[in-house]
């Protein structure tokens, strides 16, 4: 589980060199995929880049799963930092259930990556198809929703995960 900020030296024990000892040593249990597990929404796009490409540049071959929530609103950016940096996989909810505790727009995603090395091959109008049923299933969904309107960078201040937050 990732917490703290591995951009930010001041941060105490939860620095750089931490998560690439965890690493070393799940790489040599034989782990078969590293996972960065975000469950507060903290990994900011710069900490996003410094981490993934730390453990790649050790790790070549070792898959690299990260998930986030987008609780602050940084989510898309630090996904395409990760991917940049070196992710194989990066974890993303459909539009309509986006965003806030939720994962980042796999549509912005998609659309943020088209054309390029990074681009996964599916297209906005796919994801946009596929967004209508989940945004009228939201609507079912309305009455258990916690009443959060929007995202919130004081995550960075509690550090709670999504699933407490809401």
């Amino acid at each position: 589980c990732y917490t703290g900020d591995v951009s930010d030296p001041q941060r105490g024990m939860y620095d750089l060199e931490y998560y690439l000892n965890f690493a070393r040593e799940l790489d040599a249990l034989g782990t078969h995929v590293l996972a960065i597990k975000d469950m507060a929404g903290l990994l900011k796009p710069e900490a996003a880049h410094t981490l993934v490409s730390a453990i790649r540049a050790e790790h070549p071959d070792l898959p690299i799963h990260v998930h986030t929530h987008d609780t602050a609103g940084t989510g898309v950016a630090s996904m395409l930092a990760a991917a940049k940096a070196g992710a194989d996989a990066v974890d993303a909810a459909m539009d309509a259930m986006s965003g806030m505790t939720s994962q980042p727009s796999l549509g912005a995603i998609v659309a943020s990556t088209s054309g390029s090395d990074l681009d996964t091959g599916m297209t906005l109008k796919e994801v946009s198809q596929v967004n209508e049923y989940w945004e009228e299933c939201r609507g079912l969904y309305a009455p258990f929703e916690s009443g959060q309107k929007s995202g919130s960078a004081d995550v960075y201040i509690h550090e709670m995960p999504g699933g407490q937050y809401t």
